[in-house]
């Protein structure tokens, strides 16, 4: 242990998503054939308007507002009321470099304890363990689609002691890829017991076939509403998310502030003038194609997973499953997933790193393994995708899947 680094950073690992995303890019490098499942990116191209945007702003070169440039506050504030039905200001949104970063900042600010459901995101018990939070994790199961019911919520919180909680909810889900159809029963516990909930909706416009709802609607004045570009938009790198902080909630939100000002002082001028494009144009079309590559893939894959070998949930939105191999014996889902790589060269995110047991033999796949703009290039319009089309614009997740499914069935 070293005795320069303070305890909790210690006990913290490389991000899971990252680690397997550069270990997976060393065996390509090293000559091995390498499908990487394991790490979740968009494939797709940044909307021509908006990389527009941003080549017409790049001489942009000011520092801008701790909180963020005011008029993409107030196209962020009109999104939310016209896609979520949400009535944030533009005072209520806080710019950062990715929602990663507020969602770190905000757990250093927050003076309680964490409630998370099993399974989650990988950063969000890290940044817990960095800011010294209390963690509570509430297991969940593939009968209520990976999220909590009201009722385990409920008992939860009467099992803790603290009464200052912080409950993340990420839905569309990662590492599961589906939806939480009972977001009103969740607010409404929530609500009885005045917990403060994030609700990470970073997938929301990926949400395949029915219209997001945002639990944001049931319990607006509890609820900090998380998102940003790099998901829907395909701009992972160009840093920019968001918080929207309901007023009841302001004094968090003038705390975030100063801790922005004091570490990344404001987000890229260009990128912030060029979002405001992303947030007034109209992206119906890149939007829809997108969806309908993505939930046919989504189908595929899980079509073609499922077994008696393998139990797997269907994906409803964004770019996961999180299939569970029933005849696997390892003494891990790490030791799992190393044999499945070695073996397959399949890339896939042990269960454990997303807070659930490491005897569960489950994986999280992300099946965005495919040239993105190729794909949407030549499937645009009304055109119904068949197998032919993912096997001419996505050879590696047939091939993939293929492995994966003759693996599981040699267990």
């Amino acid at each position: 242990m070293n005795k320069l680094i303070k305890d909790q950073i210690n006990k913290l690992k490389p991000s899971a998503t990252l680690a397997i995303n550069e270990e997976s890019n060393r065996l390509k490098k090293s000559g091995k054939k390498v499908y990487k499942f394991g790490f979740g990116q968009s494939p797709f191209p940044i909307p021509e308007s908006i990389t527009l945007a941003l080549k017409n702003n790049v001489d942009k070169h000011t520092y801008l507002p701790m909180q963020g440039l005011e008029e993409l506050r107030f196209a962020i504030a009109n999104y939310l009321k016209n896609n979520n039905n949400n009535n944030f200001s533009k005072e209520d949104i806080v710019i950062g470099p990715g929602t990663k970063e507020l969602m770190l900042l905000m757990q250093i600010i927050f003076k309680g304890e964490v409630l998370l459901p099993a399974p989650s995101w990988v950063s969000y018990h890290p940044q817990a363990l960095i800011a010294k939070n209390k963690v509570h994790w509430i297991q969940t199961n593939s009968n209520s689609n990976w999220f909590p019911t009201g009722d385990q919520l409920e008992k939860k919180i009467k099992s803790i002691k603290c009464k200052n909680l912080l409950f993340f909810i990420n839905s569309p889900n990662n590492p599961s890829g589906t939806v939480c159809n009972h977001v009103e029963e969740i607010a409404k516990v929530a609500k009885k017991y005045k917990i403060i909930i994030l609700s990470d909706e970073i997938y929301s416009q990926l949400t395949f076939d029915k219209k997001y709802k945002s639990i944001s609607n049931f319990y607006p004045e509890g609820t900090i509403v998380s998102t940003g570009l790099s998901k829907w938009c395909g701009a992972g790198g160009w840093r920019l998310g968001f918080f929207a902080i309901p007023n009841q909630l302001k004094d968090l939100k003038n705390s975030l502030k100063i801790l922005c000002s004091e570490s990344f002082t404001s987000v890229s001028a260009p990128i912030q003038h060029a979002a405001i494009e992303a947030y007034e144009g109209n992206h119906d079309t890149y939007l829809n194609n997108v969806k309908k590559i993505l939930s046919f893939t989504a189908n595929y894959v899980y079509e073609n997973l499922k077994s008696n070998a393998v139990n797997v949930t269907k994906p409803e939105g964004g770019f996961y499953l999180f299939p569970e191999f029933n005849n696997a014996k390892f003494s891990s889902s790490a030791d799992m997933c190393k044999d499945i790589l070695s073996k397959t060269g399949v890339a896939l995110l042990p269960g454990d790193d997303f807070g659930l047991d490491k005897s569960k033999m489950i994986a999280r796949l992300s099946f965005t393994d495919f040239d993105g703009a190729s794909f949407l290039n030549n499937t645009l319009g009304s055109k119904k995708l068949d197998e032919d089309d993912l096997k001419k614009n996505a050879p590696n997740i047939v091939e993939g899947i293929s492995k994966l499914k003759e693996w599981s069935n040699s267990l």
